[in-house]
Protein backbone atom coordinates (compact mmCIF):
# COMPACT_ATOMS: atom_id res chain seq x y z
CA UNK A 1 0.00 0.00 0.00
CA UNK A 2 1.17 3.60 -0.56
CA UNK A 3 1.05 3.94 3.31
CA UNK A 4 3.60 1.34 3.61
CA UNK A 5 6.05 2.53 1.13
CA UNK A 6 6.08 5.47 2.91
CA UNK A 7 7.37 3.92 5.74
CA UNK A 8 9.32 1.62 3.96
CA UNK A 9 10.90 2.21 0.44
CA UNK A 10 11.18 -1.32 0.15
CA UNK A 11 7.77 -2.36 0.20
CA UNK A 12 9.17 -5.64 2.84
CA UNK A 13 8.36 -6.30 6.32
CA UNK A 14 9.30 -5.57 8.98
CA UNK A 15 8.76 -1.40 9.24
CA UNK A 16 8.49 -0.63 13.38
CA UNK A 17 7.94 3.11 14.27
CA UNK A 18 9.56 3.30 17.63
CA UNK A 19 11.02 5.89 19.66
CA UNK A 20 10.05 8.57 16.79
CA UNK A 21 11.74 6.84 13.68
CA UNK A 22 10.64 4.30 11.43
CA UNK A 23 13.02 1.45 11.16
CA UNK A 24 13.39 -1.34 8.93
CA UNK A 25 15.19 -4.58 8.02
CA UNK A 26 15.18 -7.39 11.26
CA UNK A 27 18.41 -7.54 12.10
CA UNK A 28 18.75 -3.99 12.45
CA UNK A 29 15.45 -3.81 14.72
CA UNK A 30 16.99 -6.19 16.91
CA UNK A 31 20.40 -4.46 17.38
CA UNK A 32 18.61 -1.40 18.01
CA UNK A 33 15.88 -2.67 20.55
CA UNK A 34 19.34 -4.73 22.37
CA UNK A 35 21.07 -1.52 22.84
CA UNK A 36 18.26 0.89 23.84
CA UNK A 37 16.27 -2.01 25.74
CA UNK A 38 18.81 -4.70 27.35
CA UNK A 39 17.19 -7.63 25.59
CA UNK A 40 19.95 -9.98 26.59
CA UNK A 41 20.26 -10.78 22.76
CA UNK A 42 23.80 -10.28 22.54
CA UNK A 43 26.43 -12.06 25.00
CA UNK A 44 28.67 -9.14 27.14
CA UNK A 45 31.67 -10.39 25.64
CA UNK A 46 33.18 -8.84 22.48
CA UNK A 47 34.22 -12.60 21.12
CA UNK A 48 31.08 -13.98 21.62
CA UNK A 49 28.64 -11.23 20.82
CA UNK A 50 30.59 -11.60 17.33
CA UNK A 51 30.18 -15.43 17.49
CA UNK A 52 26.09 -14.90 17.75
CA UNK A 53 26.23 -12.22 14.91
CA UNK A 54 28.02 -14.58 12.62
CA UNK A 55 25.10 -17.13 13.53
CA UNK A 56 22.52 -14.71 12.98
CA UNK A 57 24.10 -13.35 9.74
CA UNK A 58 24.71 -17.06 8.47
CA UNK A 59 20.86 -17.32 7.98
CA UNK A 60 19.61 -13.53 7.47
CA UNK A 61 22.61 -12.76 5.08
CA UNK A 62 23.33 -16.01 3.51
CA UNK A 63 20.60 -18.13 3.15
CA UNK A 64 17.37 -15.61 3.80
CA UNK A 65 17.84 -13.45 0.36
CA UNK A 66 18.16 -16.17 -2.25
CA UNK A 67 15.37 -18.17 -0.69
CA UNK A 68 13.01 -15.30 -0.50
CA UNK A 69 9.79 -15.82 -2.24
CA UNK A 70 10.46 -13.11 -4.43
CA UNK A 71 13.34 -14.60 -5.44
CA UNK A 72 12.46 -18.02 -5.75
CA UNK A 73 9.30 -17.39 -7.66
CA UNK A 74 11.93 -15.57 -10.19
CA UNK A 75 14.18 -18.49 -10.55
CA UNK A 76 11.54 -21.11 -11.28
CA UNK A 77 10.29 -18.63 -14.24
CA UNK A 78 13.14 -18.67 -16.05
CA UNK A 79 12.58 -21.87 -17.79
CA UNK A 80 14.34 -25.25 -17.12
CA UNK A 81 14.04 -27.45 -14.35
CA UNK A 82 13.53 -25.41 -11.91
CA UNK A 83 10.93 -25.46 -9.18
CA UNK A 84 10.14 -23.10 -6.02
CA UNK A 85 11.06 -26.46 -4.24
CA UNK A 86 13.80 -27.21 -5.68
CA UNK A 87 15.46 -23.66 -5.25
CA UNK A 88 14.53 -23.63 -1.53
CA UNK A 89 15.79 -27.37 -1.24
CA UNK A 90 19.10 -26.94 -3.24
CA UNK A 91 19.94 -23.26 -1.15
CA UNK A 92 18.27 -23.82 2.38
CA UNK A 93 19.40 -27.34 3.29
CA UNK A 94 23.46 -26.68 2.91
CA UNK A 95 23.27 -23.18 4.79
CA UNK A 96 21.04 -25.02 7.70
CA UNK A 97 23.80 -27.72 7.32
CA UNK A 98 26.69 -25.16 7.51
CA UNK A 99 24.66 -23.51 10.85
CA UNK A 100 24.25 -26.60 11.94
CA UNK A 101 28.31 -27.22 12.26
CA UNK A 102 28.79 -23.36 13.50
CA UNK A 103 26.04 -24.06 16.77
CA UNK A 104 26.84 -25.45 20.28
CA UNK A 105 25.18 -28.70 21.79
CA UNK A 106 22.95 -26.88 24.49
CA UNK A 107 19.15 -26.09 23.66
CA UNK A 108 19.73 -22.44 22.41
CA UNK A 109 22.56 -21.71 19.33
CA UNK A 110 24.94 -20.17 21.73
CA UNK A 111 25.76 -20.24 25.46
CA UNK A 112 22.52 -21.43 27.15
CA UNK A 113 20.38 -18.14 27.03
CA UNK A 114 18.20 -16.89 23.96
CA UNK A 115 20.12 -14.85 21.56
CA UNK A 116 19.79 -12.92 18.11
CA UNK A 117 21.13 -16.41 16.21
CA UNK A 118 18.00 -18.41 17.60
CA UNK A 119 15.66 -15.49 16.44
CA UNK A 120 16.91 -15.79 13.30
CA UNK A 121 16.78 -19.50 13.10
CA UNK A 122 13.40 -20.45 14.10
CA UNK A 123 11.59 -18.69 10.90
CA UNK A 124 14.26 -20.48 8.53
CA UNK A 125 13.63 -23.72 9.93
CA UNK A 126 10.09 -23.15 9.51
CA UNK A 127 10.76 -22.16 5.81
CA UNK A 128 13.16 -25.43 5.78
CA UNK A 129 9.78 -27.78 6.84
CA UNK A 130 7.49 -25.57 4.68
CA UNK A 131 9.39 -27.17 1.43
CA UNK A 132 10.26 -30.48 2.66
CA UNK A 133 14.24 -29.64 3.54
CA UNK A 134 15.40 -33.25 5.47
CA UNK A 135 16.48 -32.06 8.54
CA UNK A 136 17.11 -35.34 10.80
CA UNK A 137 20.92 -34.78 9.79
CA UNK A 138 20.75 -31.73 11.73
CA UNK A 139 20.22 -32.60 15.60
CA UNK A 140 21.45 -29.75 17.03
CA UNK A 141 19.15 -27.98 15.31
CA UNK A 142 16.30 -29.79 16.06
CA UNK A 143 17.25 -30.07 19.78
CA UNK A 144 17.32 -25.95 19.56
CA UNK A 145 14.04 -25.34 17.77
CA UNK A 146 12.34 -28.16 19.87
CA UNK A 147 13.66 -26.20 22.84
CA UNK A 148 12.53 -23.00 21.39
CA UNK A 149 9.28 -24.26 20.68
CA UNK A 150 7.66 -24.64 24.24
CA UNK A 151 8.59 -20.57 25.08
CA UNK A 152 5.59 -19.10 25.24
CA UNK A 153 6.99 -15.91 23.11
CA UNK A 154 7.98 -18.50 20.35
CA UNK A 155 5.02 -20.26 20.19
CA UNK A 156 2.85 -16.91 19.91
CA UNK A 157 5.26 -15.93 16.96
CA UNK A 158 4.87 -19.29 14.95
CA UNK A 159 3.01 -18.02 11.25
CA UNK A 160 0.28 -20.45 11.86
CA UNK A 161 -0.26 -18.72 14.94
CA UNK A 162 0.17 -15.15 13.59
CA UNK A 163 -1.72 -16.05 10.17
CA UNK A 164 -3.80 -19.55 10.45
CA UNK A 165 -5.29 -19.05 7.15
CA UNK A 166 -2.40 -18.24 4.89
CA UNK A 167 -1.42 -19.95 2.34
CA UNK A 168 1.76 -21.78 2.70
Amino acid sequence: SAAHLARNAQALVPAIDIDGTVMTQSLAILEYLEETRSLGLLPAAPKDRAKVRALAQAIAVDIHPICNLRVAKYAATQGGDITMQSWMQAHIAPGLQAFEAMIEGGDTCFGGTITLADLCLMPQVYNAERWGIDMSNMPKIQRVTAHLSTIPAFARAHPDAVNPDANH
